[in-house]
């Protein structure tokens, strides 16, 4: 059995038979006595955060004065839509808030590990995954309502109709892999961080840990970014007419 961090303990003390039936009911394989794992308890804490964080922002917006976090966020939002503009030739804005919700929901994630007594829900394969097939369900729906279901099925014969029975199995093997490796790049590269924080606080406390903590931040930041780019570089390649 894994670790249980602090909230993980309380969850599965209190809340153990709502999650437990839960998990009957989808037939997922579980402990009944500890039905909640760590990955599901810290994403629960981190949607609490950023819903609080932005309970209180909303209730300070100010035109005239605004304050630090504000700034924080619009420069966040602004970030966001210039690379949703950069990449997505028409109605960009259009999608700006799923890539903006994506970018801060991963970044509030991989960050909250650095938290004694907390654990980045991204270190578990299952929470990348939930990621990477919400963005393949969205840039196919939006590719179909961009461009109609039977245009954006046209798609996948390219440019040369008659090598269709090729580039069918190549372009549905290529959308198949997009979740993949959205989900192995996220894991592996906050596991690999995590894992090697914790090991170097362990051996000292002096100035490696803070060398090592920052590349983690640093590679929380990134992992965000690239998670948010690739799915504006889907999206954009979805709703493209000239694709």
């Amino acid at each position: 059995m894994e670790h249980e961090v602090w909230l993980t303990v309380l969850l599965n003390r209190w809340l153990a038979g709502p999650a437990d039936a839960v998990l009957q009911m989808a037939n997922a394989p579980h402990d009944p006595a500890h039905p909640w794992s760590n990955w599901a308890s810290m994403e629960l804490l981190v949607a609490a955060i950023i819903v609080i964080v932005f309970a209180v922002l909303r209730g300070t917006l100010s035109a005239d004065n605004p304050g630090r976090m504000q700034h924080i966020f619009e420069v966040v939002y602004e970030f966001v839509r210039g690379q949703a503009r950069d990449t997505i030739a028409h109605h960009s804005d259009n999608y700006a808030r799923y890539f903006g919700t994506l970018f801060i929901f991963i970044l509030f994630m991989n960050l909250i590990g650095l938290i004694p007594g907390f654990e980045s829900p991204t270190m578990s394969p299952s929470v990348p995954l939930g990621l990477a097939v919400c963005t393949f369900l969205y840039y196919n729906w939006m590719g179909i309502r961009a461009q109609g279901f039977g245009h954006y099925l046209m798609t996948f014969i390219g440019p040369v109709w008659w090598l269709f029975f090729l580039m069918i199995p190549i372009e549905i093997i290529s959308h198949l892999a997009r979740p993949l490796s959205l989900t192995v790049r996220l894991f592996a590269n906050m596991f690999a961080g995590e894992k090697v924080t914790v090991t170097f606080l362990t051996l000292t406390y002096f100035a490696a840990p803070a060398i090592f903590m920052g590349l983690h931040v640093f590679v929380a930041f990134l992992q965000a970014y690239i998670f948010m780019l690739l799915t504006i570089i889907y999206v954009s390649m979805a709703v493209s007419h000239e694709h």
